[in-house]
């Protein structure tokens, strides 16, 4: 898509009336740079947080994404058209993080002290107006399923092995799982040092990206 440009420009770094974190913290370059990503978060309402789905939004300019603003005007949509029916399109728009790879551990409570023996909430005055066995997710980890796809259909490996979930809280009260609380779930800690040593492993086993330095270098400038 030739109107999403290549770091984003949406927005630009250090600006007084327009201020952007993933700029600010020089995020694309530091992207660019890595190997390989790790992400770890919760599942929330059968899907990731809000901050990492944001994060995803804007890294949309990875998959394909303008490395030319300059040739659209920053945002004109008629430059933007003819760029993309153009021969010059095609040499321009590449996944530009190809290569790295990612893995994905997130956790859940499956509702944790809210549900009844149905699997229904319990504060639920009609409840049978629904089946709770027709839930999104036989398989919990699908929760972050739409940024892994994202991930690899720009180019970024994941490996199965490297998109895990652990439950931790299940069927306890909010505040009987806190962080403290986490030395009463060996098999998640257990499930999560697995996950962290396959990682490592598989990092190590690839090696370092090809000219990702070079792409660190594009991400830094193109809006400098």
């Amino acid at each position: 898509m030739a109107l999403c440009v290549w770091p984003c420009n949406c927005y630009g770094p250090h600006s007084d009336h327009q201020p952007d974190l993933l700029w600010d913290l020089d995020l694309y370059a530091r992207l660019a740079r890595a190997d390989a990503w790790a992400f770890i978060g919760p599942i929330n309402w059968y899907g990731p947080t809000s901050n990492f789905k944001l994060l995803f939004d804007r890294l949309v300019c990875m998959n394909g994404g303008n490395p030319r603003p300059d040739l659209i005007g920053k945002k004109s949509t008629v430059l933007t058209q003819a760029l993309e029916r153009s021969s010059q399109w095609r040499e321009l728009s590449k996944n530009h993080l190809e290569g790295r790879s990612a893995a994905f551990f997130c956790y859940g409570d499956r509702g944790a002290a809210d549900l009844d023996a149905a699997g229904r909430p319990k504060i639920l005055t009609h409840k049978g107006w629904f089946d709770p066995k027709d839930e999104p997710y036989e398989n919990e980890r699908n929760a972050y399923q739409s940024l892994v796809w994202q991930c690899r259909y720009s180019g970024i490996e994941v490996p199965d092995s490297l998109w895990s979930y652990a439950e931790i809280g299940v069927g306890k009260l909010y505040a009987d799982r806190q962080a403290d609380s986490l030395e009463n779930e060996p098999a998640a800690l257990a499930a999560f040092d697995e996950w962290t040593r396959r990682f490592a492993q598989h990092v190590e086993s690839k090696g370092t990206v090809e000219g990702a330095d070079d792409v660190a270098r594009s991400a830094k400038s193109t809006t400098q």
